[in-house]
């Protein structure tokens, strides 16, 4: 597995807040080195808090919206008004409160049948990228579910093997619902992968990704090898015990890593309650999703 730099924060408002400067952070020298900025969202409960403090006065005044491209990395396949829409969630947290064009929202469209919305998708990301094999975001953000999937990438989905479409719609059997997504080589061609995580009912699954065989079909996150590790309370042994310190809380994790195709260097600030750089990563996982009702 590959190796990136963990930060654990105290609490879940430290880590609203490292997220939303690292954001800030990775948006500042995207747009003074090419002109812009283009960030992929991950849904679920976990990264609300942070989009959230991203729209405040402290960090949206840092960040040129004019220059930036958001885009999601899995979708609900409901009305952008239903309460379980990933656009929803960071309309409501994000975007309603920053100058941002709406030219430059990017969603999903899960009120189209799914494969005729995943065909669109794919079509805006052409209009936006101008690589002719993949796109390279700057950023995407992920989570991990208790069940080992990511990005709507779910245990035994057709779609962890898809290597030609950018986006694809798949039926999962356990939601009894579609779900829209990236594939993994659009992934994992972005310059920079951060997974955010919350959460302390994990450890089972963390211990199964982390120390298990390599099954990229049985657990998602696994995939192409450089994923990076969450830590949650239960498994807190995990961590070197010199690298713990006492007020060290590792429920909450800002994790990046970097794509197999296009490595980049990445550092953090130090913040109260994170272990110094150089140890282990840990694999993220992100809170779980709810439920979404079947598309109509």
């Amino acid at each position: 597995m590959a190796e990136g730099e963990l930060h654990i924060f105290a609490d879940q408002a430290a880590l609203a807040r490292g997220v939303a400067e690292h954001i800030a952070d990775r948006a500042v020298a995207a747009i003074a080195a090419r002109g812009r900025f283009t960030l992929a969202l991950a849904g679920g409960s976990t990264p609300r808090p942070a989009y959230a403090r991203l729209a405040q006065p402290a960090f949206a005044q840092r960040i040129a919206w004019a220059h930036v491209h958001l885009f999601w990395g899995d979708e609900r396949c409901v009305p952008p008004h239903h309460p379980d829409s990933n656009y929803r969630m960071a309309h409501e947290a994000l975007l309603a409160h920053v100058p941002i064009p709406p030219a430059n929202i990017h969603r999903m469209r899960g009120e189209l049948p799914p494969e005729i919305a995943a065909t669109a998708y794919a079509a805006s990301l052409r209009e936006v990228f101008e690589e002719t094999s993949l796109p390279r975001f700057d950023l995407i953000l992920l989570g991990l579910g208790e069940d080992g999937h990511t990005a709507s990438l779910f245990p035994g989905g057709d779609a962890l093997h898809e290597q030609t479409r950018w986006v694809v719609a798949h039926y999962v059997e356990k939601l009894a619902a579609w779900r829209l997504m990236l594939t993994p080589p659009v992934i994992n061609a972005a310059a920079e992968i951060c997974f955010v995580v919350a959460g302390a009912d994990k450890a089972a699954r963390l211990h199964e990704v982390r120390h298990g065989p390599y099954a990229q079909t049985h657990l998602p996150a696994q995939q192409d090898g450089s994923i990076g590790w969450l830590i949650a309370p239960q498994p807190v042994n995990d961590l070197p015990q010199k690298r713990r310190g006492p007020d060290c809380n590792p429920a909450h994790v800002l994790m990046p890593k970097s794509g197999l195709r296009n490595v980049a260097a990445m550092h953090f600030r130090a913040v109260p309650g994170t272990p110094p750089s150089g140890h282990r990563p840990i694999r993220p996982i992100q809170g779980r999703y709810a439920r979404p009702e079947p598309a109509q």
